[in-house]
């Protein structure tokens, strides 16, 4: 990769990292499923207008739209609204490549080798380790909610398999039409029309930034920086960098938020990051330049939020 490239997969994965903060402050203004369907929305105009028609079934876009935007993102933000911290969630995430393998056994037959299956131990150890730091102190009900978010992003990254995408800024962009109008009936079940009217009405110069933040940079341009990437390099060159949005996520959480990061969470960080290199990067390795890639839903990954 030129080096204005590896910069580029650098900057993308420090946008997904940072996003968890910049979710973590929009929490502070909506409520999650209201906050997650204003991402969708804002993510999906004026951009679906932009893109071209879809590049696949409808029944895809459909069950990613579903999988993804409504089940992933809805547990994803209603646990760090129970007090999931930014940073672990960044980190707590990553276990979905361990899902994603899984499902693809059991849905596509493939059959995972035995690097993948230690990568799978170590990847669940490292969950352990960080359920045994949260517990002490933490949310342990956030972060049973960040952990089934990691599932529903395995069940999404499979269908997102099956439908191949040619393009995957178009095939997101048409995904993100899917969650919106679920995510609104949601909330207005859920979460209630006074709490949603009224975060509404406080809607201020923070909260619209909150929401262009991570609808158009973690969305519209990581999506189409990424896939720009893969089809001008190998996913075994690209897909390492999203192993960056961890360190990217606990550090900024760090930093803005001023969370903790004990010895214990720097531990399951090391073994949630071996464990998930394992289980993903090692297939793609032997990929040559030139192979039909695919994007994970991701980042998040690839992973994002």
């Amino acid at each position: 990769m030129r080096p204005a490239h590896i910069a580029l997969a650098a900057l993308v994965a420090a946008l997904w990292g940072v996003n968890f903060v910049v979710i973590e402050i929009g929490l502070d203004h909506f409520p999650p499923l209201l906050f997650s369907a204003l991402r969708f929305l804002a993510a999906a105009l004026p951009a679906v207008f932009l893109v071209g028609r879809p590049k696949v079934a409808w029944k895809w876009i459909v069950g990613v739209g579903l999988a993804l935007g409504v089940a992933k993102f809805g547990l994803l933000f209603t646990g760090m609204s129970l007090g999931a911290p930014a940073g672990l969630s960044s980190l707590i995430l990553q276990v979905q490549a361990v899902f994603t393998a899984l499902f693809a056994f059991l849905a596509l037959g493939e059959r995972p080798d035995r690097i993948k299956v230690l990568g799978m131990g170590v990847a669940l150890a490292g969950i352990g380790l960080a359920a045994l730091d949260e517990g002490a102190s933490g949310s342990l009900t956030g972060f049973a909610l960040v952990i089934a978010a990691a599932v529903c992003w395995g069940v999404s990254n499979v269908l997102t398999r099956k439908a191949a995408p040619p393009d995957p800024l178009n095939f997101m962009v048409w995904v993100s039409t899917v969650p919106v109008l679920p995510l609104l009936a949601l909330s207005l079940l859920i979460e209630g029309p006074q709490r949603d009217l009224d975060a509404l009405r406080a809607l201020d110069w923070t909260g619209v930034g909150v929401i262009a933040y991570v609808a158009w940079v973690t969305t519209v341009f990581g999506f189409g920086v990424w896939g720009w990437l893969l089809r001008r390099h190998p996913a075994s060159s690209v897909a390492p960098f999203s192993l960056l949005v961890p360190v990217f996520g606990m550090s900024s959480a760090a930093l803005v938020l001023g969370e903790p990061v004990s010895p214990l969470r720097w531990g399951a960080a090391a073994l949630l990051v071996a464990g998930v290199a394992l289980t993903s990067l090692q297939r793609r390795a032997v990929e040559k330049p030139g192979a039909k890639v695919l994007v994970p839903t991701s980042h998040g990954g690839a992973t994002t939020t």
